[in-house]
């Protein structure tokens, strides 16, 4: 890349230096051409203004005017092309007959090159009398101020050629040096361990914003290979309790001749086939959520799918009662969420089912506000027993399980789900336990 710069530059640095040298040259035959044109008008005028001059004036009128240009040859005609005058100089026009042959009233300027010399025609009526003037001449000051641009603006290539070639190499090697460490970094990614980008140079806007991204992508990687890594190490570890209880409940089921003892290992089955199914298709969202799969995103009222939830765990707990409260809700367009449906009802479903079964009554409340204008807020509040200061401090990990939990059933990823799909949807979950025995969970999550 940074070859095909520093040849695209220079090569637009030389065509911008030979346009301008080309210019002046043009100007230069332009300006002298002209002034041959008026030293031939100056002596045809003179020569039509007195008829009978003498040449040696004319010859003294050269030396004073005309011979400031060096190496130049004046010659005047007639109306009948008969030579009346010619200067001093011994420069040659050979070809002045092809050139008389081509001035006339129509065409009365003539111009021409012989080499270095600028050769130019005239044909002037003054009166009833008629002259041709032709004019050779070596520009001498002209030539010595285009050598001498020539030299200049070589000069400058060189120079600005130079500068850019160092330039150029001075910022590749800063862009590619940041770049080609952060390949080599890339190149050697743990998925255990995170990439330390700390010492990159990301003093360039583009290479900060490249560092940005990189570190970016890295942590989501590791984040997710985390979460796939502690998932099939615990899941498949704490699963197998589960799992041979279904087993060994089958085998029960297999011996069992009592129906009443067979429908409470049937209902028994049951109930551990559904944590399995929830725990499987939570795992699935999530895990589709951090590949960056798209998910199915619904607009729905939140409070219906509340009582929906509520429907259910009657099912399961129908002497435990849900109070549902709605606090400074104006209108019913705050209650409407665009998220995943799915998603939202195991979120609900977990706090819930945790109120149930830490709580010292069987009684738990909900309710439903509006933080500010943008955010909605969900408080789930219960008496109970608290968690201590250390155990807040982790309740948000995998398999998390408080010394409150000991006498109830379940593997420890509730919260932790809770907590993975707040973070999904850019949402919050706080604990607070107040004096008289209440443990509150509060959920924010955005209205848009």
């Amino acid at each position: 890349m940074q070859t095909y710069f520093s040849a695209v530059t220079i090569l637009l640095l030389a065509f911008t230096l030979a346009v301008i040298y080309f210019l002046f040259a043009a100007y230069r035959e332009e300006d002298f051409q002209q002034r041959q044109k008026d030293k031939i008008y100056i002596t045809l005028r003179f020569l039509s203004e007195f008829q009978d001059i003498d040449n040696t004036i004319l010859e003294k009128l050269g030396k004073t005017d005309v011979d400031q240009m060096y190496d130049e040859k004046l010659l005047i005609f007639d109306a009948n092309k008969k030579l009346v005058y010619s200067s001093i100089d011994d420069t040659p026009i050979d070809y002045s007959a092809k050139i008389l042959e081509t001035l006339s009233e129509n065409k009365n300027w003539y111009e021409g090159k012989d080499n270095l010399y600028d050769v130019v025609g005239v044909y002037l009526k003054k009166g009833n009398a008629s002259y041709y003037g032709i004019s050779k001449a070596y520009d001498t000051y002209g030539y010595t101020k285009l050598n001498f641009l020539k030299y200049i603006l070589l000069a400058t290539f060189i120079f600005i050629s130079i500068v850019v070639i160092l330039v150029v190499n001075y910022v590749s090697k800063k862009v590619s040096f940041p770049l080609v460490e952060m390949t080599k970094k890339i190149s050697n990614f743990n998925l255990d361990s995170n990439i330390d980008f700390s010492t990159t140079d990301s003093s360039i806007a583009e290479v900060s914003v490249l560092k940005q991204q990189f570190e970016e992508m890295t942590n989501r990687l590791h984040q997710s290979f985390a979460f796939q890594k502690n998932a099939v190490q615990h899941i498949s570890h704490e699963l197998k309790t589960p799992i041979a209880i279904l087993v060994s409940n089958f085998e029960q089921m297999e011996k069992e001749q009592n129906v009443t003892s067979l429908q409470k290992l049937i209902q028994e089955q049951k109930d551990n086939t559904k944590k399995l199914s929830e725990i499987i298709s939570v795992l699935l969202e999530i895990s589709k959520s951090e590949s960056n799969q798209k998910r199915a995103i619904t607009k729905f009222r939140i409070d219906d799918l509340i009582y929906d939830t509520i429907a259910d765990l009657n099912l399961l707990y129908p002497d435990f009662v849900f109070a549902v409260e709605y606090v400074a809700i104006e209108g019913e367009n705050v209650l409407n969420l665009e998220a995943n449906q799915n998603l939202i009802k195991l979120m609900l479903t977990n706090l819930m089912v945790n109120a149930v079964k830490y709580a010292s009554e069987s009684k738990a409340n909900i309710s439903i506000s509006t933080s500010n204008e943008n955010e909605l807020a969900l408080t789930f509040s219960n008496k109970g027993n608290s968690l201590t200061e250390g155990e807040q401090k982790v309740m948000f990990q995998h398999y998390f399980r408080g010394k409150n939990s000991n006498k109830a059933s379940g593997l420890g990823l509730g919260l932790f789900f809770v907590y993975k799909i707040m973070q999904l949807h850019k949402g919050k979950i706080e604990y607070q336990f107040i004096e008289n025995q209440t443990n509150i969970f509060t959920i924010k999550l955005p209205l848009s």
